[in-house]
Order: C-alpha cells, then sequence, then structure tokens
C-alpha cells in the first residue's frame, strides 16, 4: 500500500501567515535588528526633512507673493493720498483733501504780519 502523507502547514504557522498578510507586524522570528530599526528610523527622518524643506519653501514662496501683492497696494494707496493732498490729482467723489492752498494762505498772512511788524530800517541796516 503506497501510502501518500501530505505536508500541510501547521495551525500557527498558517495563522502567522494569515497576521502577516494583514498587518505588516513581525511575530516570532520575524523581528528586526538594531541596524535595519536604525535604517528605517533615518530614513523616515530624511523623508520627514524632505517634506518640511519642501513645505517651508513652498510657504516663503506664497509668504513673499502675498507680501509683495500687499506692499504694492499700500504704496500705491500711499502715492495716491500724498498726490490728492498735493493738489496734483482731482478730488475722489468731491471729497477735497487739498492743503496746500489753505497752507499757502496761512504761511502767507503769518509771514506777511511779521514782516509788516518788523521796520524797514531795521532791516537795511544789517
Amino acid at each position: 500500500m503506497a501510502g501518500t502523507t501530505t505536508k500541510t502547514k501547521s495551525t500557527q504557522t498558517k495563522l502567522r501567515d494569515k497576521v502577516m498578510d494583514q498587518h505588516d507586524i513581525p511575530l516570532l522570528g520575524n523581528f528586526y535588528t538594531k541596524a535595519e530599526v536604525d535604517a528605517m528610523v533615518a530614513e523616515a527622518v530624511e523623508e520627514a526633512r524632505r517634506i518640511d524643506e519642501a513645505s517651508m519653501a513652498q510657504h516663503n514662496r506664497e509668504a513673499t507673493i502675498i507680501s509683495m501683492i500687499l506692499g504694492f497696494t499700500c504704496l500705491a494707496l500711499f502715492v495716491d493720498g500724498l498726490l490728492r493732498i498735493l493738489g496734483i490729482i482731482p478730488p475722489f467723489m468731491h471729497l477735497d483733501v487739498n492743503i496746500i492752498e489753505r497752507v499757502a494762505d496761512r504761511v502767507e498772512m503769518d509771514v506777511m504780519h511779521k514782516i509788516r511788524q518788523v521796520p524797514l530800517e531795521r532791516i537795511f541796516r544789517r
């Protein structure tokens, strides 16, 4: 009688293979060595550094663009207001902020008043 014996995996081996297929968890006999763990940690740290550098570069680029837009807008509004105060640009919505005429009138009045107070002989003696 020719008997054939089939080698089957033990229940523990089947369970271990089933767990290994579902999860990447080492079971008995399949542990990582210290060198392998150190290599995996170093690789993970390097990947985190690359991701951090890439995200910081992207953040810096976007922050620079936003700062340029805000700076240009503030400068444009400042120049617009300055030119309106100086009377170079006409009033906007009938809001007249031109102060040059008022300053000129006031200075002229003050200066003319001071000049009238000083006698002419005193000016020419010097």
